[in-house]
């Protein structure tokens, strides 16, 4: 275990967000009230030899008792050692629920009641969240997101960290519970996420497991509101750590959420992404980054979105607050904004249009070479849209801004050659829609001419000698 000293570490200083972690509509939960009204045998486990006399003792009095805060207190050293017994030893489902069940609820009552479970796994040389981190692979849905639900608050609750291994581990399995299609607790497994991204280094690890593409993926597709607040919720953590905050929008999140923000009715996510916009500004050390956050929350419509919900009433105080700071930074940043930015912003977002700049002769003629800057790194997108995209639009707009660049910039189709794109606008010559079609054959034509001077005093040259026929033939001057 790594220990950690610091509280303001566990629990960051950002305004608290009560998560409910058992909320009514939970899956879990509703199973959950159903299996505290079990009353398992303990005593045949006591007569097959399943369990030894001390964990019986313990159980099937700690089971009976109302006060079952006073017993931990007074049976503290046999508490972890008799619930880790009964994981380990029987294999009867519904007797294990009910033990996780009993785990969970005195972790409920008291969180400080996870060390308890600490001691133990210390004095044993063992990992405490060994036995559930097992349990994750049980064939019971209930087992494994309420195994899941104690490993959180064990991963949260006390000073001590959970080891790498079981972190990892524990984190894919978080990542694939969320891409499971139709599963009943994913509420659940989100809640957990919440949970555990409240401490920075879980937020580290979570980001090298490529955490932050598993929620945008999810954010992108149909998800109901109370998964887009709670998955939300957890961007917004993550945009607390100001590194983080920097490299967020490489992940297209502003666009992602600006969409989100735009259908939304509910307005708790409106609140959560307004929060997670306002963390993107604030957070970043570097001036530069907010800049560039700025101009994607204006290229990606956020301001217009802002003057709909000035027209609004919120009862709550930090909407209000948000949209006068959101709108005030963007505002500014509007004015500072050159069409050269605004296009690299567009192009970085990967959501082309046809925003007036990609029809702007003047825009190319003066900023084409601006294309290759960082190692061609607009070029790059535009290259890479071309292969992966399916929207019609993004392909027209990207084959039209590949043909504009190898207009003006001398080097333009070499350049374009080397990074693959000539083959690519080739390939969209057959695409099943028109534009793209079209757009792509101009690109192409672009491309096999080698110099737009010399084709340009060619047909200056060829209009002037049709002239001075016509002025023959017709005897005018």
């Amino acid at each position: 275990m790594t220990k950690t000293t610091n509280m303001k570490d566990i629990l960051p200083a950002f305004p608290e967000e009560n998560i409910d972690m058992f909320a009514a509509t939970s899956v879990l939960q509703q199973q959950a009230a159903e299996i505290r009204n079990l009353n398992p045998n303990w005593s045949s486990y006591l007569q097959s030899q399943m369990i030894s006399q001390e964990v019986f003792d313990f159980i099937s009095a700690y089971d009976v008792t109302d006060a079952k805060g006073q017993f931990l207190i007074n049976h503290r050293p046999q508490s972890a050692k008799a619930f880790f017994s009964l994981l380990e030893h029987i294999s009867k489902e519904s007797t294990i629920q009910y033990v996780l069940v009993l785990i969970d609820d005195l972790l409920t009552e008291d969180r400080s009641r996870v060390e308890i479970f600490h001691e133990y796994a210390l004095k044993k040389n063992e990992p405490v969240c060994g036995n559930f981190l097992n349990l994750l692979n049980a064939a019971d849905g209930f087992i494994n997101n309420m195994s899941a639900r104690i490993i959180a608050k064990f991963a949260c609750y006390s000073t001590d960290l959970i080891n790498q291994t079981d972190l990892q581990f524990y984190l894919n399995w978080i990542k694939e519970q969320l891409l499971s299609a139709n599963n009943e607790y994913m509420q659940s497994v989100a809640r957990c996420l919440q949970m555990l991204l409240r401490r920075d280094e879980y937020r580290t690890a979570f980001i090298s497991v490529d955490g932050i593409s598993t929620l945008l993926s999810i954010l992108s597709g149909r998800v109901n509101f109370q998964i887009q607040y709670q998955l939300i919720f957890c961007v917004w953590v993550i945009t607390f750590n100001p590194r983080f905050a920097e490299r967020m929008n490489k992940f297209n999140v502003i666009p992602i959420l600006a969409d989100i923000l735009s259908d939304s009715v509910k307005e708790k996510v409106t609140r959560i992404i307004l929060a997670v916009f306002r963390n993107l500004i604030e957070k970043p050390e570097d001036n530069t980054t907010s800049k560039d956050h700025c101009i994607a929350m204006v290229q990606s419509k956020v301001l217009k979105q802002l003057s709909i919900f000035e027209q609004r009433k919120f009862d709550d105080e930090d909407i209000v607050e948000d949209i006068q700071f959101l709108n005030e930074r963007l505002q500014a940043s509007v004015q500072d904004l050159s069409s050269f930015d605004e296009y690299a912003t567009e192009v970085r977002s990967g959501r082309l249009e046809w925003s007036p700049v990609h029809r702007s002769a003047q825009f190319w003629r003066e900023n084409a070479s601006r294309l290759n800057e960082k190692n061609y790194e607009l070029l790059r997108i535009l290259v890479h849209l071309l292969e992966t995209s399916r929207d019609p639009l993004f392909l027209s707009v990207a084959s039209f801004d590949v043909g504009e660049y190898v207009r003006h910039y001398p080097r333009g189709k070499h350049i374009i050659e080397q990074l693959g794109g000539k083959q690519l606008v080739m390939q969209l010559l057959s695409h099943e829609d028109a534009n793209v079609r079209y757009e792509a054959l101009l690109a192409v034509q672009k491309l096999m001419v080698h110099n737009w001077e010399y084709l340009g005093r060619q047909l200056e040259k060829e209009q002037g000698t049709s002239t001075d026929r016509t002025t023959a033939l017709t005897g005018k001057a």
